[in-house]
C-alpha cells in the first residue's frame, strides 16, 4: 500500500514538512487556480510546473483529488459542457505525460461533501463534523440548478462515454468517490451514489480497466452496508484504485464523525481485508479532528489532527507487517 496525504494547492507550508517527517512520500493535490494562482491542470505547463514543485520538495505526486476546475456543467448536463469535457480530457492527457496515475473525482452536482455542523464535541475538547438532514432546508436555494436522478444518471454515463477512452490511453485511472452525505437529496439537488447498489450500476456502465473506486468507507459507514464484505467484493474485482481511512457515528441521516480510533469501525480488521483483497495503492487518512492548537484550519483536514491520523495508520500497517511501498 502507498500511504499518502491530500495537500490543497502547489505552495509549500509546515504540512509539507510534517508530512515528510512522518515519513509520507506520496502526494495527492487539488490544484484549482484559487489554490495554485495558475491556470487548472488542463493547461499542460501549469500541471508541470506543480509537479515540479513536489519533487523539489521531496514528494511524489501520483494523483489529483476533487473538482480540479467547475464542473457543474458537465454534472447538470448543461450547455458548454462540451467545452468543458474537452478540457478534462486534456487534462488527462496532461496527467499521463506526467506520470501522475491517479484521479479521484465526484459525481456531486452543486454541492460537494456537506456538513451541517464542524463544531461539534468530540473526546478531550476536539471537534468533529457531524451532519443532520433535519438542519438541511428542502428546496433549492435560488438560482441553484436542479435535475432528477434519472438525468444525473444520463449525464454520468454521458461523462464515462467521453472520458474513459481519453483516460485508459493516457493510463490514468479514474476513481469515483461516492456521494456525502449519501442522501437521495440535498437542498433539491438529486445525488446517485449513496448506496452500494448505485455504485455497483456505475461500475457496470463500463469495463474498461481505467474505471473503479475511491473506497472511502467513512460514506460506505454512513450508508449502513456492510464495509469489510465490499471491501472483498470491489478489491477482488481490482475496481479500488485509492481508499480513504475515517470513521463515523450514525446513519446516512443523522451522523457525526469520530477520531480513527473513537468509533464503531474495527480498523485493523479493515486493513486486513484490504491486504486479503489485493489492494497496493494509495491510500490517505481523511477528515480529522480539530485538535487543540488546530485555529482557523478548514475543518477535516487540520494539522494536528492531520498527524494523529496518519500516526494512527502507520501504527496499524506496522503491527500487521504492511509496507509502505515506495516507488521512485
Amino acid at each position: 500500500m502507498k500511504l499518502s496525504f491530500l495537500f490543497f494547492g502547489n505552495k509549500p507550508d509546515l504540512k509539507w514538512t510534517l508530512s515528510k517527517q512522518m515519513g509520507i512520500k506520496y502526494a495527492i493535490a487539488k490544484l484549482t487556480p484559487e489554490l495554485t494562482d495558475t491556470l487548472p491542470p488542463w493547461d499542460f505547463d501549469s500541471l508541470a510546473a506543480s509537479k515540479q514543485i513536489f519533487t523539489d520538495n521531496g514528494l511524489k505526486l501520483i494523483g489529483l483529488e476533487g473538482d480540479q476546475f467547475d464542473m457543474n456543467r458537465i454534472k447538470f448536463g448543461l450547455p458548454g459542457r462540451e467545452d468543458d469535457i474537452q478540457r478534462y480530457c486534456q487534462m488527462l492527457e496532461n496527467m499521463g505525460k506526467l506520470g501522475i496515475g491517479l484521479l479521484c473525482y465526484n459525481f456531486m452536482a452543486g454541492i460537494g461533501w456537506y456538513r451541517t455542523n464542524t463544531t461539534i464535541n468530540a473526546r478531550g475538547g476536539a471537534l468533529v463534523n457531524g451532519f443532520d438532514s433535519r438542519a438541511v432546508q428542502e428546496q433549492p436555494a435560488s438560482g441553484t440548478n436542479v435535475a432528477t436522478e434519472g438525468k444525473m444518471w444520463e449525464n454520468y454515463a454521458w461523462f464515462l462515454e467521453k472520458v474513459l477512452p481519453v483516460a485508459e490511453q493516457a493510463g490514468v485511472k479514474l476513481a469515483l468517490h461516492p456521494d456525502d452525505p449519501p442522501v437521495s437529496s440535498l437542498m433539491g439537488i438529486s445525488r446517485i451514489f449513496k448506496s452500494a447498489d448505485d455504485i455497483r450500476r456505475a461500475l457496470s456502465l463500463s469495463s474498461s480497466e481505467a474505471h473503479g473506486l475511491t473506497f472511502c468507507q467513512g460514506t460506505y459507514t454512513t450508508m449502513g452496508e456492510d464495509v469489510k464484505a465490499l471491501i472483498s467484493e470491489f478489491g477482488l474485482r481490482k475496481k479500488i484504485f485509492f481508499v480513504h481511512i475515517r470513521d463515523v457515528e450514525g446513519d446516512r441521516n443523522n451522523f457525526k464523525e469520530t477520531f480513527h480510533d473513537d468509533g464503531p469501525t474495527d480498523m485493523p480488521d479493515l486493513f486486513n481485508a484490504y491486504r486479503n483483497a489485493g489492494f497496493t495503492g494509495p491510500l490517505r487518512s481523511d477528515h480529522v479532528p480539530t485538535m487543540a492548537g488546530d485555529d482557523n484550519e478548514q475543518h477535516g483536514y487540520t494539522t494536528k489532527g492531520s498527524l494523529f491520523g496518519v500516526g494512527y495508520i502507520k501504527g496499524i500497517m506496522d503491527t500487521l507487517q504492511i509496507k509502505d511501498e515506495y516507488e521512485n
